[in-house]
């Protein structure tokens, strides 16, 4: 049973992973900053497939680490969204007040094509975001629980 838990959590981030590339790549969506920082900690989560092939705590707790690292990306990415706090000055527009004419054509050019701060797509009331906080949180639960296993 272990094992099994383990390739489901595999499988998680791997499908999370493929999700963002074909939303990406087929979809057109391009990501936004915090999209990209999602997906680096599910990567580190894929190191928990050591412990399919060693055994072992250590590469399951990676696997748990790196998917609740990616659930914490996303909660934070959400709230960026919503508006509950501000994003990180290279995912939304400054203050632009005062600003020349050259110097505001100069900041439009250097901004990101994709902000943080806007829901780029949503499903029952969630943002991808949001979605993979839910899914990210599940995946990291299931590695935990399959410690608890024999």
């Amino acid at each position: 049973m272990r094992k099994k838990l383990q390739l489901v959590a595999l499988a998680g981030s791997i499908g999370l992973l493929v999700g963002a590339l074909a939303f990406e790549h087929l979809g057109g969506m391009a990501p936004c900053p915090l999209c990209l920082w999602q997906r680096w900690p599910h990567l580190v989560a894929l190191v928990g497939a050591g412990a399919l092939v060693f055994g072992g705590a250590v590469f399951a707790l990676i696997g748990a680490a790196g998917a609740s690292t990616s659930g914490g990306i996303a909660v934070y990415h959400t709230g960026v969204e919503r508006g509950w706090w501000p994003g990180p000055a290279n995912c939304a527009v400054g203050d632009i007040t005062g600003l020349s004419a050259e110097e505001l054509l100069a900041q439009i050019m250097a901004a990101p094509v994709v902000r943080c701060d806007e829901v780029a797509w949503e499903l029952l009331g969630l943002s991808m975001a949001s979605w993979n906080a839910v899914a990210s949180f599940g995946i990291a639960a299931l590695w935990l629980i399959s410690l608890r296993l024999r």
